[in-house]
């Protein structure tokens, strides 16, 4: 059991839990443009990166935040933007750099209704597959949901490090619901927190390759201003980050990207299980719905329906194995999302078994309701 004097127990907003995470994984760069329901990441930063000797600037625009972002992290320094979607349309184009440079940052989503300016203060979660697909050409990306104020936590420091491991973006998705939730929270003392900074070269200038590869994939990472020779394109570059157009070097490059994330399926695929031990009937989940979904299991099983929840954290890359696991178990699986089946679509395409899959879809600003996914665990 852990010290009680090691936890601190405080009251946060989703989206004062984001910040928090954020400076607990060592954030200390923040570049945004106020948007609802966003804005009180952007607000709260703006006093607190000051105080630890971070540096907060509001752009004119996403575009401009999201190159500055990618600035910030290129010169050493853990950064981060937080916006909605038509802002999140807007970072698309400086995301893919960032991919293609391997430039660690995070980048918040928190969804509310659209397209375009849509419903800006009701939640929605349609921007699951823009997060995977938004910016052009074959990308590697990691994507993470949280559900709670503790998930805004955790999950803000995991993405850091996952950021910052594998040299990459990650794209963290909440929604206006579960950022504007207030909840009673433990929080760790820092010292309790495990944070992973990226690997620096260890060998001389004149011998540093910013994009070799290596036995984890992940090149080690200069930062501009430390003495060493770093050529930063947007263009398919060699390992010394000049531009190329010789075909094995841009295949080898290409692949490479995208296997440093599938050598870390382990540790980047994460779910949480309720009452999947002797479940006959499950409910795949994320975000804000899977809270509604956790208590119409838990009101299933005293109506005594072996009912279990998979709520998923990690969206892409997609945890197909513990999905799957789950499927061949189960005889039903009900999917709720607050779309029109965006992530329903991904468990259709990985399901192998004899398993139905039962979508819910809702989109009119509304939060999908424990009763609503229990109508589906009383009557399929």
């Amino acid at each position: 059991m852990e010290n009680p004097e090691k936890q601190k127990k405080v009251l946060l907003q989703g989206n004062e839990a984001i910040v928090a995470g954020a400076l607990a994984a060592g954030c200390r760069f923040f570049a945004g443009y106020p948007i609802t329901p966003a804005s009180e990441i952007s607000e709260l930063l703006s006093v607190r990166l000051p105080e630890l000797g971070g540096t907060f600037i509001q752009m004119e625009d996403e575009i401009a935040s999201m190159g500055a972002v990618v600035g910030a992290s290129l010169a050493g320094t853990k950064s981060m933007t937080a916006t909605s979607g038509p802002g999140f349309s807007l970072i698309q184009e400086n995301l893919g750099y960032a991919c293609i440079t391997e430039t660690p940052c995070v980048i918040v989503d928190v969804m509310r209704g659209g397209p375009s300016t849509g419903l800006a203060t009701n939640p929605s979660q349609g921007d699951v597959q823009m997060a995977r697909w938004g910016t052009h050409g074959d990308h590697p990306i990691i994507v993470l949901a949280v559900s709670s104020v503790a998930d805004c936590f955790s999950i803000t420091v995991k993405a850091f490090n996952l950021s910052e491991k594998y040299r990459t973006p990650v794209i963290l998705l909440s929604d206006e619901v579960v950022a504007h939730t207030r909840e009673s929270v433990v929080l760790p003392e820092d010292e309790q927190i495990r944070v992973f900074d990226r690997v620096r070269p260890d060998v001389p200038p004149e011998w540093y390759k910013p994009y070799a590869d290596n036995n984890r994939g992940v090149p080690d990472m200069a930062s501009f201003g430390d003495g060493y020779r770093h050529h930063v394109t947007g263009l398919v570059h060699d390992e010394k980050g000049y531009p190329t157009q010789d075909p094995q070097e841009i295949d080898q490059f290409l692949r490479r990207i995208h296997s440093k994330i599938s050598k870390g399926f382990n540790e980047i695929q994460v779910v949480k299980t309720f009452l999947m031990e002797d479940a006959e009937i499950f409910v795949i989940a994320y975000g804000s719905v899977a809270r509604s979904a956790l208590r119409a299991v838990r009101d299933a099983r005293k109506a005594g329906i072996k009912a279990g929840l998979l709520q998923l954290v990690t969206l892409f890359p997609f945890p197909r194995k513990s999905v799957d696991t789950y499927l061949r178990q189960c005889r039903v699986a009900v999917v709720p999302e607050m779309n029109l089946g965006q992530m329903g679509r991904e468990v259709s395409r990985v399901n192998q078994s004899d398993c139905r899959i039962v979508k819910h879809n809702k989109i009119d600003g509304q939060l999908i309701t424990p009763d609503e996914i229990l109508k589906h665990l009383t009557t399929v």
